[in-house]
């Protein structure tokens, strides 16, 4: 202790200025962090009740970025050091930066109009720009996807603007779409009536409204039904794939057959 106070009574009144300067701006840096951090959870938590996670964790982004501007520039201020001409100079610089990251810019303005718009939240599955997958979470530049596989897919948030964007998860059902061509040779009410039962047998269908089944087209080899199916959309994979097991089986089982393709050539007699 009397090593810091002799010491502490050499310094000259530049370096006690010096220090009397820095340790404010430390501590208003220091603490400026922390209280940041205690604010964007307390803000998560609030959005969370209010939004999905993924547009909560959107905004969160934005307002951790515009505080630690906001702080950065509160430190230099407490520094001494003239922010005017600092905040121009970074204004000059921003606007090479934003031309020379214009893809950037315009990921993050796509991400603006996700929010605003909402076509999808955490949890959703969803296909856009030739990917399909469940969302995961929303940053400022990329939507984050879980495939069915289990992979990541990260996909700019432009590529969702300006492109088909399916939702699978909105509504609650679902319409299943079946094609099965059978022989020409077959009864096609026989295949009719057999499909109908398939699918009022299984719970899974939903009765009203009813399932269908018509002739779809007379097509080259066969003539193609369609079975229609209303379905609880967590059940429309599981019920698809049950049934086309059942379909085929059971025209096995009645003689019902499923034509290969068939091409027919006559061949002229030569003269």
């Amino acid at each position: 202790m009397d090593f810091l106070i002799s010491e502490s009574g050499s310094l000259t009144p530049e370096a006690w200025l010096a220090i009397n300067t820095l340790w404010p701006a430390l501590a208003m840096l220091v603490g400026g962090w922390i209280a940041i951090g205690w604010l964007r959870k307390l803000m998560v938590k609030l959005l969370t009740k209010k939004m999905d996670s993924a547009t909560a964790h959107f905004l969160d982004q934005i307002v951790r970025i515009l505080l630690l501007i906001m702080l950065f520039m509160a430190t230099l201020s407490q520094l001494g050091i003239n922010t005017t001409s600092l905040l121009a100079a970074l204004g000059a610089a921003g606007l090479a930066i934003g031309l020379a990251l214009k893809d950037s810019l315009q990921n993050l303005a796509s991400g603006f109009l996700l929010v605003a718009l909402k076509p999808f939240k955490q949890g959703d599955y969803i296909e856009g720009a030739g990917t399909g997958g469940s969302v995961d979470r929303l940053t400022l530049s990329h939507t984050y996807l879980k495939t069915p596989d289990n992979k990541t897919v990260m996909i700019p948030n432009s590529s969702l603007i300006h492109s088909n964007l399916v939702n699978y998860s909105t509504e609650s059902k679902r319409r299943l779409d079946l094609f099965v061509g059978v022989s020409y040779d077959d009864d096609v009410r026989k295949v009719k009536d057999l499909l109908l039962e398939l699918a009022n047998a299984d719970e899974r269908s939903i009765k009203d409204p009813a399932p269908l089944v018509a002739i779809l087209n007379f097509g080259e080899s066969s003539v193609d039904f369609t079975l229609r199916i209303w379905v609880n959309s967590a059940d429309f994979w599981a019920l698809k794939w049950d049934l086309m097991e059942r379909i085929k089986i059971s025209f096995d089982e009645q003689k019902i057959t499923i034509p290969y393709p068939q091409r027919v050539f006559h061949q002229a007699e030569k003269s």
